[in-house]
């Protein structure tokens, strides 16, 4: 009788233990996983003061099939006050740029906040702008990506890039 209730004391333990966990809820893609390794994000500030988000995902890591000629950025901030992002192609009063070790986009597309790219970010929000910003292939292996103001700048982004 002893063993009987031993051995019914641990069928009861194991059958209550469920076959599904915490982890089984994170159901992500391949893209999405690497995205979630590729996200970062800096504060905006002027001073000690806070003006926004400014946040980054480097696509070739993502995507390394589709983007592999230049650098491609799926870059989303947001800012207190709405500026404009520096287009290289208008010649237009510069509020805000994009730099990646130093040099300018040479594409920059905002996109909509449904976007191609919006599976790949946990955190939706329609006071957030999305772009896709295409620099020049960098031969480094650093990349170095930064967004800067008159008045104020981001901590710069950091990337390894792979070794190909």
């Amino acid at each position: 009788m002893k063993s009987f209730l031993i051995i019914l004391t641990f069928i009861i333990l194991f059958t209550g233990c469920a076959d599904k966990n915490a982890f089984s809820k994170f159901d992500m893609t391949t893209a999405q996983e690497l995205s979630a390794s590729s996200l970062q994000s800096s504060k905006v500030k002027s001073g000690e003061d806070v003006e926004g988000i400014f946040s980054a995902i480097y696509l070739n890591e993502v995507y390394p099939n589709i983007y592999f000629e230049n650098e491609y950025f799926f870059v989303y901030l947001y800012l207190k006050e709405k500026k404009e992002m520096y287009d290289p192609t208008l010649l237009s009063d510069i509020k805000l740029t994009l730099k990646l070790n130093s040099k300018l986009p040479i594409k920059i597309k905002q996109l909509p906040h449904a976007n191609k790219f919006s599976d790949l970010v946990a955190t939706k929000s329609e006071w957030n702008r999305y772009y896709l910003v295409a620099f020049e292939n960098e031969q480094k292996k650093e990349l170095s990506i930064v967004l800067e103001s008159g008045r104020f700048s981001s901590d710069p982004l950091i990337y390894q890039k792979d070794k190909q």
